[in-house]
This record gives C-alpha cells, structure tokens and sequence, in this order.
C-alpha cells in the first residue's frame, strides 16, 4: 500500500498544536511499549485526540514514526566552532546523542526495516528525514569555503555529489556504530573519525582539481 504524505490530504486545516502532541505521544509509546506494541489507538489516547484525527494526518504506523522520529533530528544545529574539523565533531556528537536516545533507536530501527519492502516508506525517509539534515552538510561546506578550507565545486553536479557523499560517510558511521555496533561515538572515536573524513576531502578536492 502507498504511504500516503499528510501534507497532502484536504479538509480541515491542520493544527500545529495537536501535531506536536501526537508525535510527542508517539515518542512516549516507543519507550514505554517498543514498536511492536504501538498503536495509534495508545497515541491518540496519549494525545489527548480521537483515532480518526491520526488517520486524517497519517496512513499508519510507519509514516507516524518516521515523522515523530524526523522531527528529534530537526533539532540538529551546526554549530560555529571556528574551523570545519571542530564544526563537524560538535554536529556528530549530537546527531549520536540523538541516536543515543531509546525512541530514536527503537523507531529509526524498526521503519528502516519496513523501508526495505515498502518504496514509499523509503521515500517518506529519505524526504523526512535525509534530505532535511543535509541542509547540515551545506551549511558546513558554504561555512568552510568562506573560510578557505575547501575549495568551490566546480559546477552544480559535482557540488550534490559532494553532499551526498559527506551525509551518506557521517550519517552511515555513526549510525552503524551506535545501532549496529553498540559503541559509544565519544569525544576520542568523533576526532578520530573527523581527521579520516578530513583526509577524505582533501584527497576529493585535489581529484577535483586535477580533473
């Protein structure tokens, strides 16, 4: 079945407030209850909502999740450390705090799981959740290069795979060791992987240059 975006749905407008409440709830019931004991009936309840008001916003229990679970990454912010090396480490650092959390796990988990048969779940990740923190990726990158740390992209297409590759190295590390692996992504281990991610770049840029 098609994951249906709430966005798109007519009738009565949407209240931010409500909004807020359920994906809060859900947050609530992937601590207490895990995944597989969700429902949206427990949300609604939590909420304070009638049932029906969930499926006006949402198809089901996957999109719910990726949505209350994209919504703990918005909280992402790049901060301005004074180079891109410090930059990187203060944004990695709370991206595995975030992963670190028991909602984050439990749900991240359990829709990417769902994603691997379902294209439109997969999508509603990528647009939710991936293409939303690359906003991270330009902001450091526009950051550095006004710095003079890195070098301008050569042209618009070059520029996109550049982001994509630095998301897909910081997001698939980290992710990996703290839901994979099970090890902590410390201050030591978020140098370390800054310095070969670093390293990384510097080598891209000059391929770049050389053509």
């Amino acid at each position: 079945m098609q994951s249906r975006s709430p966005a798109s749905r007519t009738g009565r407008p949407r209240s931010a407030a409500a909004d807020a409440a359920i994906l809060a709830a859900t947050r609530a019931a992937l601590v207490e209850l895990g995944w597989s004991k969700l429902t949206l009936g427990d949300v609604a309840t939590r909420a304070g909502v009638a049932k029906t008001t969930l499926y006006r916003r949402w198809a089901g229990k996957n999109e719910l999740v990726v949505d209350a679970v994209a919504e703990l990454f918005d909280e992402l912010a790049l901060p301005d450390r004074g180079s891109l090396a410090a930059d990187i480490e203060g944004v990695v650092l709370q991206f595995a705090t975030i992963l670190a959390l028991p909602e984050a796990k439990s749900g991240l988990m359990a829709v990417v799981a769902e994603a691997t048969r379902d294209e439109a779940l997969r999508e509603r990740i990528r647009a939710s959740v991936v293409d939303r923190q690359k906003r991270l990726v330009l902001e450091g990158r526009a950051r550095a290069q006004a710095r003079g740390e890195l070098p301008p992209e050569p042209d618009a297409v070059s520029s996109a795979r550049t982001v994509d590759l630095i998301f897909d190295m910081v997001a698939g590390a980290v992710v990996h060791r703290t839901l994979v692996s099970g090890e902590p992504v410390d201050e030591e281990w978020v140098r370390r992987f800054t310095l070969v991610l670093l390293r990384g770049l510097a080598g891209e840029a000059a391929h770049t240059a050389g053509g």
